[in-house]
């Protein structure tokens, strides 16, 4: 029992120090990583007759409440999980129920990062997914 706890407190440790090093760097280096975010919300890599390019953010404006909304989401991930790691090994020789209440903070923490994790890979996918039937669709015209 004590070794699985062990492992899971080690996650959570290591979800926090992620989440922590992604969000000092992008304070420490704001401008490059808003040229990126800006990159991917302008969907600037979508062909120009993209049916999809309605759903390009252009605003400057929104490209800075995002990449705040972003960097303060990764500073809530990163408290959360010290929070967890710290509670849960606090707790780590307690009765299962203890423990169990300890972990209320890293699961919230974990809930965040899955939820941020769909709401991005889910845009890069579909940016790629239209990259990839433009070309199609230029090869059978060619064709």
């Amino acid at each position: 029992m004590l070794p699985l706890r062990l492992a899971k407190i080690a996650c959570v440790a290591a979800l926090a120090l992620y989440a922590g090093v992604v969000a000092f760097g992008n304070v420490a280096d704001y401008w490059t990583n808003f040229a990126f975010v800006t990159h991917v919300l302008d969907m600037d890599q979508l062909p120009k007759e993209s049916s999809i390019r309605w759903r390009a953010i252009t605003s400057v404006t929104l490209h800075h409440a995002i990449y705040l909304l972003i960097i303060g989401t990764e500073i809530v991930i990163a408290a959360l999980a010290v929070k967890g790691a710290i509670s849960m090994a606090r707790r780590c020789k307690a009765s299962a129920l203890s423990f169990q209440k300890a972990k209320s903070s890293a699961v919230v923490a974990l809930t965040l990062v899955s939820l941020a994790n769909l709401a991005s890979c889910s845009g890069h996918k579909v940016q790629g997914l239209a990259r990839e039937a433009s070309s199609l669709s230029d090869s059978m015209h060619v064709a």
